[in-house]
Formats: C-alpha cells, structure tokens, sequence
C-alpha cells in the first residue's frame, strides 16, 4: 500500500513467485542498491565485459538473505540452469553461479534482474499483513508484467504496476475499514 512505513518495503513493487498454506516468497523489482553488475562479477571471481550490462544495477530483492543473489528471467526452457524455480506465469528464478558464468560469456538470458536477497513470509504472514491494509495484491498478465520488470525504468515500476487498478494512488488511505 502506498502508506506502508517499513522501510524494505515503503514504495516497493514485489513479485510475488511462490505463494502456499506454507508462506510466500517474492522479489523487491523497484529498488536498486549501489552495486552494479561489474562489481558484483568481480566479487565472484567472473569477468563481465558485455557493456551494456557492466553499469547494470543489482536490486535490493528484500530484507531475507541479502547476501545471496537471486536472478529473476524468462522462462527459457532449452536452457537449464543448476538451481531454478520455474513461476507459472513465464518467469523463472535461478539462484545458481552457472546463471551469472552464461550472462558473463553472453549465453545467458536476454532478459534478467539480478537481486541481493528476497522478501519471505512465514504461514499466514502475509495474509494477515494485506488484511490489516499492508499489501494490494494485483494480478498482472504475464506479458505485462515481464514488460513492466524488465522493459520499465525502476523509478516508474511502481506506477506502472498501480495503473492496472485504473484509479488514482492518492485516494488510497493507509487505514483500512472495518464495517
């Protein structure tokens, strides 16, 4: 909601990959950090040379984990990488080195946001957050949403991912109503 107060997650849009009885798990797709990709390889002992790719930021992917990379891609299914979970709208998540070793050698996803870390919520977590009007949960079409992620500058992902709800953020108030 655009009056959540915690600071991982206050203006963030976050993909939602898993969701069961047993918790959830998403990525922050909004926030950059102050690594960019070249640092990153550096620090894992690859070699990135592509330039496009050299001043790419990493992404704050939420507050569990945040020393370990998450990159979130098209799905691609000739391509299999050690340890990936496929998302059932298009997008997989693959949190194995060989993921970065094909990006570094120019084999690797076309497409892709790379992230230190993950937002997870225990059973019933986040349930109880969106009743307490912490959350807006959207459905996004795939294809909009790979549009939004990947194609949309990081300051408008917010918005963009908003405007599928077809009215004004500032109308929104941060309490929630109880009849």
């Amino acid at each position: 909601m655009p009056g959540m107060l915690d600071e991982n997650f206050s203006g963030s849009l976050v993909y939602l990959l898993e969701h069961s009885d047993k918790g959830a798990m998403g990525l922050v797709v909004n926030r950059p950090t102050d690594i960019v990709l070249s640092t990153l390889f550096e620090k894992i002992e690859l070699k990135l040379e592509i330039a496009p790719l050299l001043d790419q930021p990493v992404y704050f992917g939420g507050p569990v984990q945040v020393e370990r990379g998450f990159v979130l891609h098209p799905t691609d299914l000739a391509e299999k990488y050690s340890s990936s979970l496929i998302i059932a709208d298009g997008l997989t998540m693959t949190t194995s080195k060989d993921v970065l070793e094909a990006v570094a050698n120019g084999s690797g996803p076309e497409k892709f946001l790379m992230t230190l870390g993950y937002a997870g919520w225990g059973a019933g977590q986040l349930e109880e957050e969106i009743s307490l009007n912490g959350w807006i949960n959207i459905a996004i079409p795939n294809n909009q949403m790979q549009t939004i992620i990947f194609d949309t500058p990081y300051t408008d992902r917010y918005q963009k991912a908003m405007q599928v709800l077809g009215f004004d953020l500032a109308s929104l108030s941060g309490e929630a109503g109880h009849a």
